[in-house]
């Protein structure tokens, strides 16, 4: 499948190093609200909508992780962006995966976020995709899928949050969404995990239920060098604990800026 040609936003310091934001299946690159305003001041930030979601173009047809990551690189070669640092969450987080085993030149430094490398059973993503596309929406998938983005607690406490972030799903088109569900359902990059060269942070959440924080701490021991942190939240952890993701998220591009000046990272 050719690349299509996502929908981005690009914020920030024109001059400065370069991150890009990959959302989670289901949501649009709104999502990284609470991180864009910290990230912005010492980075120009690139936001994007994976394609079948938010203002990008929805193909008909299985996606491929290879096809995620092929949008990015065209959408990286069109901004003339060589190089950039990476922070995903959950798909976004495999679109970076990628990215940094098939392309390595482009990715300076790798931040995971509730993600896996190999997420079984199959049938949980065939299943889903099947059911929206026989609806024809999301709908009929969003009470389950939203259940898993936050903690109860978080949720009694902000629903309006869980409100917004629900419409983000209902939002997604149905051959979009199920088109992300088949790159996952045929993900599994266990065996290049090892290959991976960008100094990388995993973050896992002890809520999540989606993709538990076992899927990261494999990641985190696959990686060389990788290190893995632990936070209190569910699945889309980056919304629910933003204090907690965007202390860690700057501690690690900190350590980055610090190489890049000389003063190196171990």
């Amino acid at each position: 499948m050719s690349a299509v040609e996502l929908s981005y936003a690009h914020e920030g310091r024109a001059a400065a190093p370069t991150i890009v934001l990959s959302s989670s299946l289901g949501t649009t690159r709104a999502m990284w609200e609470p991180q864009r305003a910290v990230l912005s001041g010492g980075h120009a930030v690139l936001s994007y909508d994976h394609r079948g979601h938010g203002g990008s173009p929805a193909p008909p047809g299985r996606y491929s992780l290879a096809d995620l990551g092929g949008d990015v690189l065209a959408m990286l070669d069109r901004l003339e962006i060589a190089r950039t640092s990476w922070c995903g969450i959950s798909l976004g987080g495999m679109v970076g995966m990628w990215l940094a085993v098939n392309a390595p030149e482009r990715i300076d430094r790798l931040i995971l976020i509730c993600t896996s490398a190999y997420a079984p059973p199959a049938a949980r993503w065939s299943d889903r995709a099947a059911a929206v596309l026989a609806a024809g929406n999301t709908d009929v998938v969003a009470d389950a899928v939203v259940e898993r983005w936050f903690t109860p607690d978080y949720a009694a406490r902000h629903p309006e949050r869980v409100s917004w972030a629900r419409e983000m799903l209902l939002a997604t088109p149905a051959v979009g969404y199920a088109g992300c569900c088949a790159a996952i359902e045929q993900l599994d990059l266990r065996g290049a995990l090892a290959r991976i060269s960008a100094p990388t942070l995993v973050i896992g959440a002890a809520g999540d239920a989606a993709l538990p924080p076992e899927h990261g701490r494999v990641i985190a021991e696959s990686i060389p060098g990788a290190r893995f942190e632990l936070v209190g939240a569910a699945h889309l952890a980056s919304i629910e604990v933003p204090e907690s993701v965007n202390r860690l998220l700057a501690g690690h591009l900190a350590v980055s800026a610090a190489g890049r000046s000389g003063g190196g990272d171990g």
